[in-house]
């Protein structure tokens, strides 16, 4: 249709005609009709014969005694030059018999292709052909900050413990599993990290604890568990961290930890959970040996027990929460906001509404919040202002920016 070699531009023209025609005829009302029209510089017939303008291509169709179709001219004139071309063309009112109009749809730049064919050749062999010799300095610069990282790590005390390089001027610990795990903190900044190695917690480990802030961080599974329990028995540990279920902390992206790091929750309310679950299994084998000796028993017997019982249950009601998990149960579908000291006693307790009123109330005295509600952003920010550590409520409604000094727990 067109030489690739000196085509500049393609001339993209629709024709519609009165009546039934076929190529011939088109291209002959292209030629007569632009005859003389623009000058012997621009004739048609000229710019053909001297290769400036290439063959006229048709493509047209008759339905129900109506012609429509597309013609395609390549031109090797400059911009001005094939604008006007393609303008004169437009003047074409008839074909044969047949009222005709024509109209220019595009005009194409054969160079504009080109270009993008090489920028995608260029693609695919850069892609084949230097993909194992690419030296990317961002990548360059990553390794050797990397290697610093690694090399930095050291070890603590007598029983020489895999820890970072802060760990012993740092005001804060992270405790976690082994040295990969510390080596992985490490790749993203974190230098305050202290590994266990094992399910015998050192007196290292547990010296750090008694001194600085810690917080544990394992693996989510079952491992990682013993080591927790084991930690949260005998050593200091203030807050704990989950990992994703089944997911080892060496394994983990900067993303995941640090938002795992930020998710954590004070060790108590995870000590106070573990404790329940000892009472609720000692109840079951309890309960079990009651059944066996009650039937032993004598009818006075067991109503002095049940009376017992019940006198036990009447001073449990009175005595006030004293743990996390105790405030969290007593506010439980009570509709009830209450702002709790560091040690968990009611400093305000009021209706949730109320609760702009009480925190003026509290003067930077509380350390918590347990809100059988919803805590919107704006009340977030209020309480992150008025200092408090962490907030314990039924949802959170709207939070976009969730500040890192505050823990978010939720009411199960």
């Amino acid at each position: 249709m067109y030489s690739s070699d000196t085509t500049k531009y393609l001339i993209q023209i629709h024709i519609e005609a009165e009546g039934v025609v076929e190529k011939p005829d088109v291209v002959g009302a292209i030629f007569g009709q632009t005859e003389g029209l623009l000058g012997e510089d621009l004739d048609l017939r000229d710019l053909q014969r001297t290769g400036r303008v290439g063959r006229i291509d048709v493509q047209i169709t008759s339905k129900k005694g109506e012609t429509k179709g597309e013609i395609t001219i390549a031109s090797s004139l400059d911009r001005a030059e094939t604008a006007i071309l393609a303008a004169s063309l437009e003047s074409i009112d008839r074909v044969g018999p047949c009222v005709a109009r024509v109209k220019v749809g595009a005009i194409q730049d054969i160079r504009v292709s080109k270009r993008k064919k090489i920028v995608d050749r260029a693609k695919e062999l850069l892609l084949d052909y230097f993909e194992e010799g690419t030296i990317d300095s961002n990548e360059l610069l990553e390794d050797v900050r990397e290697s610093i990282r690694i090399e930095k790590i050291s070890i603590v005390g007598e029983d020489k413990v895999p820890a970072g390089p802060n760990v012993l001027e740092s005001d804060a610990i992270i405790v976690v599993e082994g040295r990969a795990d510390v080596i992985n903190l490490l790749r993203f900044g974190i230098k305050n990290a202290v590994a266990v190695e094992g399910t015998n917690i050192s007196q290292t480990i547990i010296d750090l604890c008694e001194k600085k802030t810690s917080t544990a961080f394992l693996d989510g599974d079952r491992g990682g568990e013993l080591i927790l329990r084991e930690l949260l028995q005998v050593a200091d540990i203030d807050f704990v961290a989950f990992s994703p279920r089944d997911k080892s902390v060496e394994d983990m992206s900067r993303k995941e930890i640090i938002k795992a790091l930020r998710n954590k929750i004070p060790a108590e309310y995870v000590r106070e959970q573990y404790s329940e679950e000892e009472e609720s299994a000692e109840e079951k084998i309890s309960d079990t040996r009651n059944v066996a000796h009650q039937a032993k028993e004598g009818p006075s017997e067991k109503i002095n027990k049940k009376k017992g019982a019940r006198r036990a249950e009447e001073q449990v009601a009175v005595r006030a929460p004293g743990t996390l998990n105790e405030h969290l149960a007593s506010v439980k579908g009570k509709h009830i906001a209450r702002f709790l000291t560091r040690d968990f006693t009611i400093l305000r307790e009021g209706r949730p509404e109320d609760i702009e009123k009480l925190l003026e109330e509290v003067d930077g005295n509380a350390t918590g919040l347990i809100l059988d509600g919803n805590v919107n952003q704006r009340l977030l920010d209020m309480l992150v202002g008025k200092g408090l550590e962490y907030v314990a409520a039924r949802d959170y409604k709207g939070i976009i920016k969730r500040p890192l000094s505050i823990r978010l727990m939720k009411i199960a």
